[in-house]
Order: structure tokens, then C-alpha cells, then sequence
């Protein structure tokens, strides 16, 4: 029995979690099913802005003691970690995810001397290959591709992953992975861009050593927000950051000339965060107080499986590129056509707003916080009114 707009409506009336979407300034008649490369704005960020510049220049200088600017790193890193499974002191919010993976895999390769490989996946995100391939220039090491039949083994030093795959969504097994890496006597790293904010994810619970994040996607902290890392506590005091700026010394106002990190994850600062863009991700995290993640990814699972039976019944020539098997595939679907690019363009024109990926993807993302069911089914409506054109 084909799927009804009546059934979506129903579908959102019985959802739990349909209220979320009055957190968030989402614009009337837009379908957002791109929050897996930027998020839309939470009404909270725009007070917490404004609010900011009053007390900025009613403070000036003064507002890094009365607002605790200089705390924000690590209070949002506190914020972060329950979302990728870290307490609290094993993340930070600081530079950006190029920047955090470049400090951090250089730090794995220092620790695991005498080793000289470093594995990632060649279908990665193109930035992660492009910091992979300068670390291991500058290290002297050599750059294997797991997808390319790359074997973790005695000669490895560091393995980087991405948990939820760019393109097809496809999940990576954490634990698995992370296990194989440490049998082999190497460090993991994981990339968790595509993964915090979107699907239940437990660092502590996988082994894992390290992970960077971004925060614009899932986490709606706004165009540029900064990233985040992770190490674990019982590593974090062997790191040693190649990038060694005032903000991460034990002691700033010393002003010594040598350089003695900080304890813990503060030695990862490089220099001062950008406290608008702090502000920002701080006020947009609020949209996930209160909120059950595994009821949010069964959310989520819901909408991409109404997506994909509606494509599949109304739009047979589009070709699934994700996994098939929901429990397989992070909060987006991916689908292969020769005109995507124009597919995209055109449906944009009615309201639908997904993305494109060379050289024939369209990706439409599922973030339950602000997306209805019934978003799912207009979509595929107006996607069948384009491609009938």
C-alpha cells in the first residue's frame, strides 16, 4: 500500500519528539535536508548574540573575568562529551577539525616511535586525505589506504577513520576497528563530523584514543563554528602538540619564554577561541538538553526509511548509494543520477534544499531535531515534479 500525506501528518502527531522543532528558525516553506553539511540556526543563538554584545561592550576587557570567555573552551567541551560518549575533561573546543587532526596525528606518530605508517581511507574527506599526506611529509612516514588493501600491522603507528561516511553515510564499526588497531600495538583516531549530534556515539565504551569533530552540521553551531577534540584521559598528558601557542602553556601570564604544556586538554589550545563563534556553538548546544539519543537516532532511522520507501515507489530511476540496511547508515541517504547536479538546482527552486557531490550524488540529510515527517513525504513529492519535467 502506497504511503499517504495523511500518513505522514499522523506520524507527526505521534511523535514524541515533534516539539523540538520550535527550537530552531527554520524558514516557512523550506524543506532543510542539509543540516549534514550545516545546520540551521536554534532561536537560542541569536539572544545568546545579542546578549554577548551587550555585555562585550558594556565589560569590555573586563567581560574575560565577568564572562568567563577564557572557560568557554572547556565548559562546551563538557557539553560535547556526553554526545560522543567522553566525560567531560577529554574534550575541547578549539581551532578548527583540519587543525585538531594535524596537532593530534602528529602526537600519535611522536608516541608510537619507530613506526612508519600511518592508515586512513581513501575515500575519505578530502581535507583529512590533504592532512594525512603533510603530516606523513613531515614525519617521514608512509600513507597506506585501508580501502586500497592497506593492513593494520606492526608497522603502524596511527589509524584514522572516519565513524560516518561523507558520501553514502555508511557507519564504520567503532569498536571493531578500534580493537584491530590495538592488537597491532597502534593508536586510533577517529573523525566524528558526520556522527556527534546525529547517531549515538561512545568513545569510552569503543577504546577509542582520539577524535576530532566539527560542530556546524549536526550541531547547528553556525558557518565556521569552531571543532573539538577528544583524547583519553590516560593519554593525555603523553601528547605533545606540534603547534605549541599561549593558550596552551601551563602558565600564560608568566609570559616565560619556554613553552610547558598545560595539564589535560588545554595544552591542545593554540590561542585565544574565537568567543563569538564560542557563543554561538554554546547557545546552539542547548537544543539538545533534555534529549535521549537513542530516542533522536530512532527518529532519524524513521525519516530515512519513509524517504527511501517514497523514492523507491515514486522515483525508480534515482540509484540508492547507501547502505540499504538503515541500522548501517548515519543520518543521510545518497543517490546516484547523471543530472544530479540540475535535480538539485531545481528542486531548490521549490523549497527543497539537499547538496551535491561529483560527480552524480545528491545527499539529503535527516536531522530529527527540526525535520517532520511530513517534510520527508513534499520532499519526494516535489522531487517527482522535477524529474516529470
Amino acid at each position: 500500500m502506497s504511503i499517504t500525506r495523511a500518513d505522514a501528518e499522523r506520524l507527526d502527531r505521534e511523535d514524541p519528539l515533534a516539539g523540538l522543532r520550535d527550537r530552531f528558525a527554520v524558514p516557512e516553506g523550506i524543506i532543510y535536508l542539509d543540516g549534514n553539511s550545516l545546520g540551521p540556526p536554534p532561536i537560542a543563538v541569536a539572544e545568546a548574540l545579542s546578549g554577548f554584545a551587550a555585555d562585550w561592550r558594556a565589560d569590555m576587557i573586563q567581560g574575560w573575568a565577568t564572562g568567563g570567555w577564557g572557560a568557554l573552551v572547556s565548559r562546551i567541551g563538557g557539553r560535547i562529551a556526553p554526545l560522543i560518549g567522553a566525560a567531560p575533561d577529554e574534550v575541547i573546543v578549539t581551532d578548527t577539525t583540519s587543525t585538531n587532526l594535524f596537532k593530534l596525528m602528529v602526537a600519535a606518530c611522536r608516541m608510537r616511535p619507530g613506526r612508519s605508517t600511518v592508515l586512513i581511507e581513501a575515500a575519505n574527506f578530502p581535507s583529512d586525505l590533504y592532512i594525512a599526506q603533510g603530516v606523513c611529509e613531515l614525519l617521514g612516514l608512509t600513507l597506506g589506504y585501508l580501502d586500497e588493501g592497506a593492513v593494520i600491522g606492526e608497522d603502524t603507528a596511527l589509524v584514522v577513520h572516519s565513524h560516518v561516511d561523507f558520501r553514502s553515510g555508511h557507519i564504520a564499526d567503532m569498536t571493531g576497528l578500534t580493537r584491530r588497531a590495538h592488537e597491532a600495538g597502534a593508536l586510533m583516531l577517529w573523525d566524528l563530523c558526520h556522527s556527534a549530534g546525529a547517531i549515538p556515539v561512545d568513545l569510552s565504551a569503543a577504546g577509542a584514543d582520539f577524535a576530532v569533530g566539527c560542530s556546524y552540521k549536526y550541531l547547528n553551531g553556525g558557518p565556521g563554528a569552531p571543532a573539538y577534540a577528544f583524547v583519553a584521559r590516560g593519554l593525555q598528558e603523553q601528547v605533545r602538540s606540534p603547534i605549541t601557542g599561549w593558550g596552551g602553556q601551563a602558565n600564560r601570564f608568566a609570559m616565560s619564554r619556554d613553552f610547558d604544556p598545560a595539564p589535560g586538554m588545554t595544552r591542545l589550545q593554540v590561542s585565544q577561541a574565537p568567543v563569538i563563534g564560542m557563543v554561538s556553538l554554546e547557545a546552539a548546544l542547548t537544543a539538545f538538553d533534555g534529549i535521549d539519543l537513542v530516542e533522536l537516532r530512532r527518529k532519524a532511522v524513521a525519516l530515512g526509511v519513509l524517504f527511501a520507501k517514497l523514492t523507491a515507489e515514486r522515483l525508480p530511476e534515482l540509484t540508492l548509494v547507501s547502505p540499504a540496511d538503515p541500522r548501517a547508515r548515519g543520518n543521510q541517504l545518497g543517490y546516484a543520477h547523471p543530472k544530479a547536479e540540475r535535480i538539485l538546482a531545481d528542486v531548490a527552486g521549490l523549497g527543497v534544499i539537499g547538496d551535491f557531490r561529483p560527480p552524480e550524488m545528491m545527499r539529503f540529510g535527516f536531522a530529527p531535531l527540526y525535520i517532520r515527517h511530513v517534510d520527508v513525504y513534499d520532499a519526494v513529492e516535489r522531487l517527482a515534479t522535477v524529474m516529470a519535467d
